[in-house]
């Protein structure tokens, strides 16, 4: 601990989680559990998938995996915590965990932006320039738009967390949420937070806003493409190739938005946290479901995988 001004400076908070029943948190910790373990199965298995069978060596597979491996990443920043917190009876992170946590977390959310915009152009290229979509998104250019959405996503990270924990805390330790986040963050500092305020509604609302007018336009034009197609079984091959990326689109940016574009003194504990479960356990659960149940493609290599692996035996 440190002094200021006569106030002890905090080095550890204790994350007040969801519930204090024991049985309660015995019922959460086997759901969040699974629901971890089915997360990294389907999206670490999806990633093998894509790498082991040569159907899949395509750009809009090449972007599915990337989005699988960086979901893996994003609920492990999570999902650990939230189960061991289940069931310890002392919920304490430390200054520096904490820092990390928000900074790997806001990280991946907004590489998950970036990449999904990324997604998106796969999409119009592939749909709206089939002749030309071999030349015009070759595998360098894949990796470049997979790399600029780490670099943009982890720019904006350290933007956060070192304004974030410019800020003092003292005197309140208890984090009334089961991560370390921006909103219960801000009411735990004994600093004024309105700079810091104006610094995430700019950030938040730029990425967003930007993010989702490129991804609108791109659809814009697909749909104008896929409605100029006279064969109907085309014009549902089009529409079903688009329709996983924006349940995927539509459920992220969906959460993302409720959570922080909203002014601070909306703050609703209880509220917070049922929201702040969908983009850190649910969407990584859904997303392997998305882009496999509904897909021929995958599921096709699937058999020829599992085809082989039983002929090897």
């Amino acid at each position: 601990m440190e002094m200021d001004d006569s106030r002890t400076l905090l080095t550890s908070f204790i994350l007040v989680g969801f519930t204090a029943d024991p049985f309660l948190r015995m019922v959460l910790f086997v759901l969040f559990l699974v629901s971890y373990t089915l997360s990294l199965t389907g999206n670490i298995g999806l990633v093998a998938l894509i790498y082991l069978d040569s159907q899949l060596h395509t750009p809009m597979y090449f972007f599915v995996g990337n989005l699988s491996f960086l979901d893996v990443w994003y609920s492990s920043v999570y999902t650990p915590q939230i189960v061991s917190d289940c069931v310890s009876k002392n919920n304490i992170i430390s200054l520096a965990g904490c820092a990390a946590q928000l900074f790997f977390s806001c990280g991946l959310v907004y590489s998950e932006c970036f990449l999904l915009v990324a997604m998106a152009y796969d999409h119009f290229v592939a749909i709206c320039n089939p002749l030309v979509y071999a030349t015009a998104m070759p595998r360098n250019l894949c990796i470049q738009l997979v790399v600029g959405s780490y670099v943009a996503g982890f720019a904006n990270a350290i933007i956060h967390t070192g304004n974030i924990f410019r800020l003092r805390f003292c005197g309140n330790s208890v984090i009334n949420h089961f991560f370390c986040d921006v909103p219960p963050l801000m009411e735990v500092a004994c600093d004024s937070t309105e700079v810091y305020e104006i610094i995430v509604a700019t950030i938040v609302g730029c990425t967003m806003t930007a993010t989702t007018v490129l991804i609108l336009d791109l659809y814009t034009r697909i749909v104008a493409v896929i409605m100029r197609i006279r064969s109907s079984t085309g014009r549902s091959k089009a529409f079903s190739t688009c329709s996983t990326h924006l349940v995927s689109v539509s459920l992220f940016y969906g959460s993302i938005l409720l959570m922080y574009s909203r002014p601070s003194s909306m703050h609703m504990p209880a509220w917070d946290k049922l929201k702040a479960l969908f983009y850190t356990v649910f969407n990584p659960l859904v997303n392997p479901l998305i882009y496999s149940l509904r897909n021929k493609d995958v599921k096709a290599a699937f058999k020829n995988v599992l085809k082989r692996l039983i002929t090897t035996k």
